[in-house]
């Protein structure tokens, strides 16, 4: 695994270590979190147009929001990684293979049908 990784997943370990929040973080309450502050970044644009999501991409603030929430989503995988033994480069290059295989270019390419509508 990447040295950035894992020098990111111990960051977290120490953090959580030093809370003893162990016993909170099961495979199902990380998952169960991992949801949540994507559902949380969803909702920064719930109800906005294109072009009102293009403006606030501008806002120093709004920016600061969606850092949090993205943060947050990937303080989760760092730790459900983390705890569950999950090597997220190699989970990554494994998928992507799997993906290139199903969504070959000559026929992704442009278009946004799922797999199994080619």
């Amino acid at each position: 695994m990447s040295s950035d990784i894992q020098l990111l997943q111990q960051k977290i370990k120490t953090f959580c270590d030093e809370r003893e929040w162990d016993q909170f973080h099961t495979p199902k309450d990380l998952a169960i979190g991992i949801s949540t502050e994507a559902a949380e970044l969803m909702e920064l644009f719930r109800f906005k147009s294109d072009q009102e999501i293009q403006d606030l991409l501008q806002s120093s603030s709004f920016r600061e929001k969606l850092n949090d929430e993205v943060a947050d989503i990937f303080f989760f995988i760092l730790r459900f990684s983390q705890m569950n033994g999950v090597d997220l480069v190699q989970a990554l290059e494994s998928k992507m293979q799997k993906n290139a295989a199903k969504y070959p270019v000559e026929k992704a390419r442009g278009s946004n049908k799922k797999y199994n509508e080619y």
